[in-house]
């Protein structure tokens, strides 16, 4: 039986249209920088790539600059933030770690934005505070994902930008789960910065994307030559960005067929809230490829090697970067401290086909009744 791959939001399988643009930029060879023909050619690449992803963020092509990845995205915008003055931070508490944690190691004050039992960001909670912001903490900056990479849920960006706009912040919004699974627009969103990554489009992992609007001013964090308009030192890495751009093209081609999985998991979320299950951030707007949910006193690591075994890969509420599961902050933050350790996700993409949403409720009704035996099963 073949495998069935539901972690797309940690890593998209790479569509073909990366791997042909990749495989033309690295055959084509020339730095970006050098004026003769093959440099020439490869800042093409560069820039066609760059039209591509500004396209999909609804931004000038100008504005966008190419990273590493998502992370240093993020961090790009943190630590901009504070060599412009920034001394102090609200972040919302469903941000993920490469927000969280750079806010943290930033030096500045972090405030913790809350959230409700869906995970929608508490906007009351935002006006009253910047409505008390003191002037020596400089100008403030607010961070608020546009989807959540763990539940799917969709945060109201636009309406927290015109709050954060009225006491002139700088909101900072990370798109990279939302980019190629709906509609972004970082001008209508409101957005000062927005961040994006290759590897969650079917683009090659170690390559992403910030852009900015006019209300920002981005410093440099690596040093050297004048590559990226001077704010990223580092000769560009073309074939990734060529790939970048080329699953930038094809998710926003592919939109409207994505949607079309929001009925393939709200099926599979009916069979297995009927065995049990608790569905997280059912009652907010999702992202139609996204299902996360729990069983009680089942741990999130016994269920994800177990559906391994089986053939289908999904993931914990939150995996930490040695590959350890931890239980979810975002659950906690949500006031499901209880089930944050028996979270299981699961997310689809491009290539996913309904079959594969029906493989993982019927592997996991057969997981969960053995496991369900176990636990009946008087000990020995």
């Amino acid at each position: 039986m073949t495998s069935v791959y539901l972690d797309c939001n940690a890593t998209a399988p790479v569509r073909a249209e990366a791997i042909e643009a990749m495989a033309r930029a690295i055959q084509l060879g020339g730095n970006p920088s050098s004026v003769h023909a093959a440099g020439r050619a490869a800042r093409a690449l560069v820039e066609d790539a760059r039209g591509a992803v500004a396209a999909l963020v609804g931004a000038p092509a100008s504005t966008v600059v190419f990273v590493s990845g998502g992370t240093e995205a993020n961090a790009l915008a943190i630590e901009s933030a504070r060599a412009a003055g920034s001394r102090r931070m609200i972040v919302s508490a469903v941000e993920h770690d490469s927000v969280l944690e750079t806010a943290r190691q930033s030096g500045a004050e972090v405030d913790v934005l809350p959230v409700d039992r869906e995970g929608l960001a508490d906007l009351a909670w935002l006006e009253d505070r910047l409505s008390r912001w003191d002037g020596a903490w400089g100008r403030p900056f607010v961070a608020l994902m546009l989807a959540n990479n763990e539940t799917g849920v969709i945060q109201p960006v636009a309406r927290a930008a015109e709050i954060v706009r009225a006491a002139d912040g700088w909101l900072h919004v990370d798109a990279i789960q939302a980019a190629g699974k709906i509609a972004v627009d970082s001008r209508a969103l409101g957005a000062d910065t927005l961040s994006v990554s290759g590897h969650k489009l079917g683009g090659p992992q170690g390559v992403g994307a910030l852009t900015f609007g006019p209300r920002a001013s981005l410093v440099r964090r690596q040093h050297g030559g004048s590559q990226e308009r001077g704010r990223r030192a580092g000769t560009e890495n073309v074939p990734g960005i060529a790939g970048m751009g080329a699953a930038a093209r094809a998710s926003m081609n592919g939109l409207a067929a994505l949607q079309a999985q929001a009925a393939w998991r709200d099926a599979a979320a009916e069979r297995l809230k009927d065995a049990g299950a608790v569905i997280m951030g059912a009652g907010a707007e999702r992202l139609a490829n996204t299902l996360c949910f729990a069983m009680p006193g089942f741990s999130a690591e016994l269920q994800v090697m177990g559906l391994d075994l089986t053939g289908v890969m999904v993931s914990s509420g939150a995996a930490c970067s040695s590959g350890k599961v931890k239980p979810s902050h975002v659950l906690s933050a949500m006031g499901l401290a209880d089930l944050a350790g028996c979270a299981v996700r699961a997310s689809g993409g491009w290539a996913t086909r309904q079959e594969d949403w029906n493989r993982l409720v019927e592997a996991w009704i057969e997981l969960n009744g053995r496991h369900a035996a176990r636990r009946r099963a008087p000990a020995a």
